[in-house]
Parts: C-alpha cells; structure tokens; sequence
C-alpha cells in the first residue's frame, strides 16, 4: 500500500512538474507563439462569424447623407488650432488628413474618460484635455477629428463600427474620408493610431476591409505614430465590422444638440441593438457607402 501511495505521488508530481513546464515555456519561452496562436484563433472565429452574415442586400428605404459646411465655424476651428501650420495647400487630401490624425494623436492618448465633457465639438473637446482630463474615448477623438477635417474642407463621417454578440459592449468609432482624388472612402483612426492599407500601400475604406476580411485578402497597418501589432488590430476590426452607424446629416456641433437621424448599416435579418427608434435601418451597402453628393 506504501508503494503504491508512493507511486501515485511520483505520478502526481510529475504532472504538476509537467504542467509547471509546460506553463513556464508559454510564459518565457513561447509566449509570443502562444499569443500569436490565440490572436489567429479568435480572428478566424470573428471572420468566420461576418462570413455566415451573408451579402447585403439593396432595399428601398428612405434617407440621403449631406455633409453641411459653416464656414464661419471653419475659419474659427481653423485660426483657433492654428491648422495652417499643420496642413499644406498643395499636398493631396490623405495626406492632410493623415497631418490632422497624427496631430490629435500626438495631443490626445486614448481613454475612458471618468468626466463626461459637457461640450462634444472640436474647440470643447480640446479644452476639456486641457482643464479635466487629458485623454478619451474612440467617439470624441473621432468627433474632434471629423471637426478638424471638415473645416479644412475634407468631407468625412465619424462612423460607429459594432460587434454581432450585443453582449460585447466594446465598440469602435473612426473617421471615413472622402478622396477626391482617388474617387473613394478611406477609413483613419486617431484613436488607436492607425489606417489600413492593400499590400500596394493604397488606404482602404470600411467597406474595402470588411469585404477583404471575408474574402481572406491581405491588408497592411500602418501606423500614424508608434507600432502597433497588426494582427491583433486586424483581429480587432474583424469583431467590429459586423455592423455600422452614423449620422445621416454630418457638421459641426453633431453630438451638442444631437439633431437629426442616424443610419444603421445591418446584415440581412439583422436587427442590431441599443439602437433609437428614429434609426433608419438598411442593408444596401451601396447607398450607405456611396460617394458623397453635392448639396442641394
């Protein structure tokens, strides 16, 4: 009987022994094998999941985005942030862009702010990171850099990108702008310092990465400032391309009065979730991502 409790407490601590290894080598040895397999696995799942979402699908509802200008508001953003020594006249649109990124990304870490801000445009968010807190969330770096853009001229929308599992709290929201010269959407985000490109280097809009994710196509990250490890960031957005929303009407003061409807961009027989009653819901692809018209 001593022999055999003796053999099962060797047996017993050869496998803590074991294990024990088996676990140093994942923490020391492996860890970046370890983790590169778990990132793998979790964006195959995440892709695997828009994949069964199916295509869209067009429909006739009603709605039509605009892009309104005030070009008082635009010289006051413009001469209060001093933008004249952050942007060049002659560089291309994207480069701008990128310009007036990297700019509130170099200013504004990113957090979750503990104090609301009690005024959500350009000229009140920068004064809140100034007085209160000195970094915050995805949405207001997005409201702060759509404002930046658009009184450059620089059409953009501030979209909200979601999850399918509406138990995933975890959204994110980035800043599409229009280039003129390439006739396209292009996707950037201040907030976690990044845009994603094709292997040709050429900047890639939501639509373009969602559909390359589910085709399996490549995309580069680029990074406005620092690094960053791509495939986790492309694993991030595999989770967040499920479905989107924005502002039918974009401009100044968006989020201050909070006028007007938002539209939700949703999978075929997707409902989505939290969404208010004035949403309009769509699963045409094309009109959510269509060029932007002129104003009537």
């Amino acid at each position: 009987m001593k022999k055999l409790f003796k053999i099962a407490g060797i047996a017993l601590l050869s496998l803590i022994g074991l294990l024990l290894a088996i676990f140093l080598l994942a923490r020391f040895v492996f860890r970046e094998q370890a983790i590169d397999y778990l990132t793998g696995f979790e964006k195959q799942q995440r892709v695997e999941l828009l994949r069964a979402a199916g295509p869209y699908a067009a429909d006739t509802v009603q709605y039509r985005f605009t892009y309104k200008q005030d070009t008082a508001r635009a010289r006051e953003i413009r001469e209060y942030f001093r933008l004249d020594t952050l942007v060049n006249p002659a560089a291309t649109t994207w480069d701008n862009a990128r310009a007036l990124a990297q700019f509130v990304a170099r200013n504004i870490p990113h957090a979750n702010q503990k104090v609301h801000p009690e005024t959500r445009n350009a000229i009140g968010l920068w004064e809140y990171t100034r007085t209160v807190e000195p970094a915050f969330n995805c949405r207001l770096h997005s409201i702060l850099l759509h404002e930046l853009l658009l009184s450059q001229g620089i059409v953009n929308r501030f979209v909200t990108c979601l999850p399918a599992d509406s138990l995933d709290r975890d959204c994110h929201v980035v800043n599409l702008v229009w280039l003129p010269e390439c006739e396209k959407w292009a996707m950037i985000d201040s907030d976690m310092q990044s845009y994603v490109a094709s292997p040709e280097g050429e900047a890639l809009s939501l639509e373009e990465m969602r559909q390359r994710t589910v085709a399996g196509e490549p995309m580069a990250v680029h990074r406005l400032l620092g690094t960053r490890d791509p495939e986790n960031y492309l694993s991030y957005w595999a989770k967040n391309l499920y479905w989107f929303t924005c502002w039918e009407q974009t401009g100044y003061d968006k989020e201050v009065g909070y006028e007007g409807r938002a539209i939700a961009l949703l999978p075929p027989g997707f409902e989505g979730f939290s969404l208010d009653e004035s949403t309009v819901r769509t699963s045409d692809a094309d009109r959510f991502w269509a060029a932007p018209q002129p104003a009537e």
